[in-house]
Parts: structure tokens; C-alpha cells; sequence
């Protein structure tokens, strides 16, 4: 009846599995650091935060780099989203990431969430050309009914689609 190691064992607790759970990987390891890294300069200067984007973006793994650099542009893009610090720090982390396309599209993506969130101008072309994670965190997030009308009509998926309509409707309701 059932897997071994579903069976209660001597002593209450799992059976011990042969790899060793204690031990990490040397590039889980450094993926841990760059974040670190990267935390520490968020708080000090946009350039010095800068500065340590293209520092990680040099590791010998490029796509360990990127998806660190991706993971530090969403927490940081996140909270600086409703602050007036936004376009300085977008311009500096768009020369440190240079030509890499992955961290360039998320940044790029970050700039027309806040187009949007602050009521400037954006192309809805643009929104709907967008990845799906950029058109799910809008339909969200994003206080826009231009944007979740867009979205509803005309996002890639039924899941973004669906979000955007459900806030709209809830919109409706409230009003």
C-alpha cells in the first residue's frame, strides 16, 4: 500500500534520500550573491546600482546573470513604479543591461506599466505586442480602464483576458 517512503519510519521522520539536501550548487550560490549584490546597491546610488547590474551581467553563466538582473529589475521596477525616480533609474539600468534582449524587454516593459499607471502617453499596439507576464501584471494591477478595456478585447491569453474583465466589471459595480 503506497511508495516506501509514505510508510511511517522508526524515529517518525522521512526517509534520508541518497543526495544531500544541505548542499547547494556553486551556481546557486552565486545566483543568491548577484541578488544580494544587487539588494545592497538598490540602496545606496542609481549608479552604483548601475554599476553592480553590469557587474553580475559579466558572470561566466549568461543566462544565470540575466535571469538575476530580470529578478532585481521586478522587485526594484515594482517599488519605485508610483515614485518620480523611476525614469532616472530606467535610463541607468538601460545602459548597464546594454544589448542583452531578456533584461532589455523587461525593462522595457517596466517603462510602459508606469507610462500607463502615471497617464502618459502609450500605445496600445505596444501592450498588446507585450509578453504575457507584462500583459498579466497590467491587467492586475493597473488602475487604467483604457488598459483592462485593451486588455479584456484583445490580450494573448483567456487567463489576462479574463482578469481584465472581472476588474473592469468590479469597476462597474463600485462606481
Amino acid at each position: 500500500m503506497g511508495r516506501s517512503e509514505n510508510h511511517i519510519r522508526e524515529g517518525g521522520g522521512p526517509a534520508h534520500r541518497a543526495e544531500s539536501t544541505t548542499t547547494t550548487a556553486p551556481d546557486h550560490w552565486r545566483y543568491a550573491r548577484h541578488l544580494d549584490a544587487l539588494a545592497a546597491a538598490a540602496g545606496t546610488t542609481v549608479g552604483a546600482e548601475a554599476d553592480a547590474v553590469a557587474a553580475v551581467l559579466r558572470d561566466r553563466d549568461p543566462v544565470m546573470a540575466e535571469s538575476a538582473v530580470v529578478t532585481h529589475l521586478d522587485r526594484r521596477a515594482a517599488h519605485l513604479l508610483t515614485d518620480a525616480g523611476f525614469p532616472g533609474w530606467a535610463r541607468a539600468m538601460d545602459t548597464a543591461i546594454g544589448a542583452r534582449a531578456f533584461p532589455a524587454r523587461r525593462l522595457r516593459e517596466w517603462t510602459l506599466l508606469k507610462a500607463i499607471a502615471d497617464g502618459e502617453p502609450w500605445s496600445p499596439a505596444e501592450l498588446t505586442a507585450a509578453s504575457d507576464w507584462c500583459q498579466r501584471t497590467a491587467a492586475q494591477s493597473l488602475p487604467s480602464y483604457e488598459a483592462l478595456d485593451l486588455l479584456a478585447a484583445a490580450a494573448r491569453t483567456r487567463r489576462v483576458r479574463n482578469t481584465a474583465a472581472q476588474r473592469l466589471n468590479r469597476r462597474n459595480i463600485t462606481a
